[in-house]
């Protein structure tokens, strides 16, 4: 018998962060993990001796050979899919962008290739409603979409238009919500609310590519002195304000139109009357996952921010959140811990920041807000709106929530953790740093964070010779309609310094596994 617990004192502790399809490594584990152990006698189970779980649960092997999946969806009759997102950061990972139907023995068969149909990489999210899937995804501008795919492949674009997508984070979940209303979480464009340098193959694709707020903002003028990588001179620097494109500088009491379609944000609508989108709540950093409780209440995952840019965060967490309708989740002000960005703490060193000026005036290296926020109507968040604190750079992904059945862990929380891309994303990580790479359970009622599903010694199984054999990548998890538990495994990405962009993805490698309660 090997418990997790036993294998404490040669891990370490635990925080938290991240974005879909782009992270690698090893090592690092956290927090106690009591009652954990891989020897229940299951043959099933003892196929996969490097995968650490509670008492009580057995994992499987449900199919792999996959190419970058990220989301699972059921049917009415129950039937399982999973698409294939088509790609990750370079251009030359991308693959077909498909939605696979699973069937007996794990084999696979081709739905809808919806590649050359309007659908671009990557797609993250799925659902199936009312006949149909409905994914999300870039449109051919780059812009952030939502269509309608057909059990014949047949495509039908819901909306597109969403300018944050443009850069590296895009739309990402897409569930029904316990109203009937379809909602989407949206990623930012950017680290910080500022276009930036760490951002510059999208801006040169996109150059009016921009942060867009979801209402009216007032700025205090804060623009940020960067080298231009648009010109040949290497001397060349240019000033960059928040919310607008890159070069653009901004001025104090500046106002920034708030828009449907924005970034950080929760956007829904009617599935049978798209074309009034709303937004539920917006101010996140960039929130991957959705999912509601029986009560209603609505959880989410986000990714901190990196240590990269022209406004580097020293953040210290990534976050499980409670959200509320017609929020402001306080990002670009706050950290993912809910504190305001004017506390010293959250400052890395000078050497990573740019210079901020305002009105003409240099006024040293700092992160200070952005926003006014009185001026703009908005209302700080707390630290009371975070749920759960993940291992910074974890990478907390998709979530679901446990049913009755899971008895003592029904309403639980259950989120996967798709792990770090360090340290292109934070160079201020130790070598051997790994977040993520496994599925933790948080406790609604106490917000305690603990590892579900881990290998054992942590980090993807890759990095110990075993891929195949344990989890490498996590990204979606969801109950199905068995009651068990199903993740989906991204597959093997690895960071090679000596490249650019430096991110390693490896086809094929992509699972789904199936962890279920042990009668």
């Amino acid at each position: 018998m090997r418990k997790i617990s036993q294998l404490n004192n040669s891990t370490r502790s635990e925080r938290s962060g991240a974005q879909l399809g782009f992270f690698p490594f090893l090592l690092a584990l956290a927090l106690i993990f009591p009652g954990c152990n891989n020897d229940n006698g299951d043959e099933n189970f003892d196929d996969f001796p490097l995968v650490q779980l509670s008492d009580g649960f057995r994992i499987e092997k449900v199919t792999d050979g996959l190419t970058y999946p990220t989301a699972l969806a059921w049917d009415d009759e129950g039937q399982m899919y999973v698409t294939e997102a088509g790609g990750g950061l370079n251009p030359e990972t991308l693959a077909p962008i498909r939605i696979l139907q699973i069937g007996d023995g794990g084999n696979k068969t081709v739905v809808a290739n919806l590649t050359d149909k309007g659908v671009v990489a990557a797609v993250v999210g799925m659902v199936w409603n009312n006949g149909n899937f409905y994914v999300t995804h870039r449109a051919e501008d780059l812009t952030g979409a939502v269509s309608r795919v057909s059990m014949d492949g047949q495509v039908t674009n819901i909306f597109k238009g969403i300018i944050d997508s443009q850069a590296e984070h895009q739309i990402n979940d897409i569930r029904m919500g316990p109203d009937g209303m379809m909602y989407v979480t949206v990623g930012p464009a950017g680290n910080s609310g500022v276009a930036d340098l760490s951002i510059a193959p999208w801006i040169m694709a996109s150059p009016n590519l921009k942060p867009v707020p979801c209402q009216d903002i007032v700025l205090l003028g804060k623009n940020f002195k960067t080298p231009d990588f648009r010109t040949e001179d290497d001397s060349d620097t240019v000033l960059t304000g928040a919310y607008v494109p890159f070069g653009t500088e901004t001025s104090p009491g500046q106002v920034i139109p708030g828009a449907t379609l924005c970034g950080g944000s929760i956007l829904k609508f009617d599935p049978a009357n798209p074309s009034n989108i709303q937004t539920h709540a917006w101010g996140f950093r960039n929130l991957i996952g959705i999912a509601w409780d029986s009560q209603g209440n609505m959880y989410g995952s986000e990714n901190g921010y990196d240590v990269r840019g022209s406004r580097p965060v020293g953040d210290d967490i990534d976050a499980s959140l409670r959200i509320a309708e017609g929020r402001w989740y306080g990002i670009p002000d706050f950290s993912t811990g809910r504190e305001p960005l004017t506390d010293p703490k959250f400052e890395v060193p000078d050497s990573l920041q740019a210079m901020v000026v305002v009105n003409g005036q240099p006024q040293g290296k700092n992160l200070g807000f952005l926003i006014d926020h009185a001026a703009s109507g908005l209302t700080p968040p707390t630290p009371a709106d975070v749920l759960g604190v993940h291992e910074l750079n974890s990478s907390p992904s998709m979530v679901d929530i446990a049913p009755a059945s899971w008895g003592a862990l029904a309403g639980h929380v259950f989120i996967a953790e798709w792990g770090d891309l360090t340290p292109p994303t934070n160079p201020l990580s130790g070598e051997n740093y790994a977040p993520g790479y496994k599925v933790v359970r948080v406790d609604p009622s106490s917000g305690t964070v603990t590892p579900f599903v881990v290998n054992q010694g942590g980090g993807p199984a890759s990095a110990q010779q075993e891929q195949g054999n344990g989890l490498e990548r996590p990204f979606d998890v969801q109950f199905g309609p068995d009651d068990a538990m199903y993740i989906v495994d991204y597959g093997a990405v690895t960071i090679d310094m000596t490249k650019k962009p430096p991110y390693n993805y490896k086809a094929g490698t992509g699972v789904i596994w199936k962890v279920s309660r042990i009668e």
